[in-house]
C-alpha cells in the first residue's frame, strides 16, 4: 500500500467536520473509487457515515439506519487507527449520534431530529502519521 495521503482525505475530513455531508461524500466517494488497495473499503465505511448523517438531517431515519449498520461493517475492521483516524473513538460517537434511533423499540420515534450537539467529528480523531 502506497503511504502518502491523498489530500482529498484530510477535505473529506474537513467537509465532515463542517456538516457538509452531501459534499463529504462526493469526496471520499472519487478516491474511493480510485482506490485498489485495502484503503478502499475504509473511504466505503466514511461515504456510509456522512450517507448515514445526510439521511438523518432529512429526516429519512430508515436510510440513515441502513447506512450507519454499513458504516459500522465497514468501519470496524480498521480499529483502532487507520489512516491516522482514531476508528475506534469515531465509531463511539457516531453511535452516541445514533442512540436515539438505535434505543427506539417500535420503528422510527416520531418527530426524532438529528441532534446536532452529538455530531461525530473526525480532526479531533486524527493522530500524526509517520
Amino acid at each position: 500500500m502506497d503511504d502518502t495521503i491523498d489530500p482529498r482525505y484530510h477535505e473529506g475530513i474537513r467537509l465532515f467536520d463542517a456538516e457538509e455531508f452531501f459534499a463529504c461524500h462526493d469526496v471520499f466517494e472519487d478516491l474511493w473509487t480510485e482506490t485498489l488497495d485495502d484503503r478502499r473499503e475504509f473511504y466505503q465505511g466514511l461515504i456510509h457515515a456522512a450517507v448515514a448523517l445526510h439521511h438523518f438531517e432529512e429526516r429519512n431515519l430508515g436510510g440513515a439506519m441502513r447506512m450507519y449498520r454499513s458504516a459500522r461493517r465497514y468501519l470496524t475492521p480498521y480499529q483502532p487507527t487507520t489512516m491516522g483516524l482514531r476508528v475506534d473513538l469515531f465509531l463511539d460517537s457516531f453511535r452516541e449520534c445514533f442512540a436515539e434511533l438505535l434505543d427506539a423499540r417500535d420503528g422510527y420515534p416520531d418527530g426524532l431530529e438529528l441532534d446536532r450537539s452529538r455530531l461525530p467529528k473526525l480532526s479531533p480523531l486524527l493522530q500524526e502519521t509517520d
